[in-house]
Order: C-alpha cells, then structure tokens, then sequence
C-alpha cells in the first residue's frame, strides 16, 4: 500500500528535491542573524498585538468552535472586516484563516463554469503563487500563462482572444514572493478595462509593506471601474496568521454562499483575529519602518550587485540570490547557518527550474552591520 509513496519519496532523495521541516523557531535571541522571516515589519512579538490576542480570547474563546455560518460568527470578526474594506476601497471583505485558503477558495469559485456557464479564460502571470495555480487548477478554467511581468505579451494574449465571448481574469501577485519584483498594476489595471476583464490581486507580500497607510499597492490604483478582487494575509508583515479578500458586496456574498474553503471550515481563532485586527491598526502608524526596510533593500541590493550576485529583478525588501545549482543553494545555505547566518533555499518547483536561489528577507531591524555581515560571509562560503 505504501510503496507508491516511499518510490515518489525516494525520487525526491534522489534529486535533492526532498523536503525537510525548517529549523526550529528561537524562544529567544541566540544570536542568530536571520533572513528567512516574513515578518518584515517585527510585528509577532509586538506586546500590544499579544494583548489584543489575550483579550480577543477572554472576550470570545480560543476557538470558534464553527464555521462562520454556524457557531463561529462574532462581532470582532465584521468589525475587522470593515476596517479592511475601508483602508482597502472597497465595499466590503471576508477574512480567511490563511492566504492559501482565500486564494484557492475564492479564485477556484469565481472560476467555476457551472456558475459562468462556460470555462473562463485566465490571463496569469507565471510566477504567480502555488496557490492561484491550485485555483485554477481546481476549476479546470482555460489557463492562459503570460511571461512574468511582461505586459506586452499579456496584451498580445488579449489581443488573441478578444473576440472569444468567455469571460476574461488577469490574475499577479504585485509584490512578487520569490523574486521580490512588482508587478506594473498601473498598465494591468489600463489592459483589465480595455478587454472587459475582472482583476484578481494577490496582495500577500504587499499587505503592511507598501501602498497608502501600508495597505497594500492597489490602494494606488484606480480600480473603481473595473471587477476585482483583492487578496492578502495577516501572516507576514501584519505578523500573526489568516488572510482576508477585498471586494465588492456582491463578491462577498457570493464567496460566503460558494466557497467551499470558507463553509466548511472553522472560523478562525478570535485570538489571532483580534491580534491581526490590532496590527492592522497599528501599521498605518509605520511609515518609518517602511522607509527603513526600503532603505535597507536599496543598500542591499547595491551590496549584491557590487559583488556580482544574480539577484533578479527585485525591486523591494525580498531579495533572491540566484546561485541556479539546487546542491550548490543547499550547501550555500548549510555553510551560512553554520556561520550563524539563517537564509531559506528556495527550488523548484516553487521556482523555475535553473534558478535555485537563497531567499533574501529583510526586516525593518536588520542593521547596514547585518547586511555587511550576510555579503562578506557569502562571498567567502561562495569562494571557499
């Protein structure tokens, strides 16, 4: 019965593919210099977002005990979400227990050619997340993958299929999680109104980090005029766990009577809603850390690219050092733990083949010191 697995387990050695769980999380400082962290802006240890957590608990329970559309329904939960639609633009949202869940849920039932009656088409960029892969997986919608950030050929995708009467997604992350690049959601939004299409928006590592008040790049854009969807999590910079959707009140309604991630889950602990809901509070009131976690992007950037790293295309606080060799990104990272340095190594299939990388995340804590620290080390790992 288990052969199956043990064979695939065994293909996964032998291409040095096979996963392993990450090393355990610190109680305390042990002097680690750690770049595998999202929570860019330090916000999970926050004391204020812990107490919001404490009180949201005493107040509601630790557990739900339901889904929302049962017992596990309260006041905090709709007051979050107005705060979200309001700083989002938009009517209305609907929080999720994680990323993973809103963006396989709500993209896999707005794709559903039951509803549509017809397979939709799906304008995707090719990086985009495992998740929004899972989506349209899941809904056996016509996938239509366009070059990473290459708008040209988005239109030209378009173009071609124009006169076809199925409805139209574009579905990008805009702060690209592995690349650390930013999608031109300014000319996506300009092609989403030109083709009639709807716009579907991972905001996941956008989400506390950029845009008006820290809420995200498409508080930026115009979007009143055209369908959309706005997705993004408390489980990065907002430091805690879950992810929400921004929409319109027909979206929200419809996701609450179709998705089936959203009906047939347990709502989320109202502890960590009540902490996310504190932290997203609270990130409005940082724009210094912003400016230093871009600052320190910048200088880090600057640093790689003076020492001749690939570090792609990025253009934010998440850097990739592109080392294309998975044994060479496993025994790069190996030599900078032992050096005290914590990096994740990222392979396929998160990422193309050829393009194994060390995933660089900054945090608005790391020092200029850290950065001169992580460059030095490497390149003496790298040359050694």
């Amino acid at each position: 019965m288990y052969k199956a697995y043990e064979k695939y387990l065994s293909t996964l050695h032998n291409s040095a593919k096979y996963r392993r769980l990450g090393q355990f999380r610190q109680e305390s400082n042990t002097g680690l210099l750690d770049f595998s962290t999202n929570d860019y802006l330090n916000l999970s240890h926050h004391k204020d977002i812990i107490k919001a957590g404490e009180i949201a608990a005493q107040r509601y329970g630790i557990g739900s005990t339901g889904s929302r559309l049962l017992s596990g329904n309260c006041k905090l939960f709709e007051e979050f979400e107005s705060a979200i639609a309001k700083d989002k633009k938009t009517d209305s949202s609907l929080i999720f227990n994680s990323g993973f869940q809103a963006n396989i849920s709500t993209l896999a039932c707005i794709l559903d050619d039951k509803i549509l009656n017809e397979k939709p088409l799906v304008f995707f960029d090719k990086l985009n997340h495992s998740s929004l892969y899972q989506a349209v997986f899941l809904s056996k919608a016509e996938l239509k993958r366009y070059h990473h950030n290459d708008i040209n050929h988005l239109e030209l995708l378009l173009r071609e299929y124009q006169n076809d009467t199925r409805l139209k997604f574009i579905v990008t992350e805009t702060v690209f999680g592995m690349d650390g690049d930013i999608a031109p959601l300014e000319e996506i939004a300009a092609l989403t109104k030109k083709f009639n299409a709807f716009l579907y928006l991972d905001e996941a590592h956008a989400t506390g980090v950029f845009g008006l008040n820290g809420y995200g790049l498409a508080t930026g854009v115009e979007l009143q005029d055209i369908p959309h969807i706005i997705m993004g999590t408390f489980s990065k910079a907002i430091g805690v766990s879950g992810g929400y959707i921004a929409c319109n009140n027909i979206m929200r309604d419809f996701i609450i009577n179709k998705a089936t991630g959203f009906i047939y889950s347990t709502a989320a602990s109202p502890a960590l809603v009540g902490a996310a809901f504190k932290a997203w509070e609270l990130v409005k009131s940082l724009d210094k850390e912003r400016k230093t976690l871009q600052n320190l992007g910048n200088t880090l950037r600057k640093m790689l690219k003076g020492h001749g790293f690939n570090i792609g295309r990025s253009q934010t606080h998440i850097i990739p050092i592109i080392l294309n060799e998975e044994d060479k990104c496993l025994k790069t990272q190996k030599a900078l733990f032992q050096e005290g340095i914590v990096v994740s190594c990222i392979r396929p299939p998160t990422v193309p083949p050829g393009t194994s990388r060390l995933r660089i995340a900054l945090t608005h804590k790391h020092t200029n010191q850290d950065l001169n620290r992580l460059v030095e080390t490497l390149s003496r790992v790298l040359k050694s």
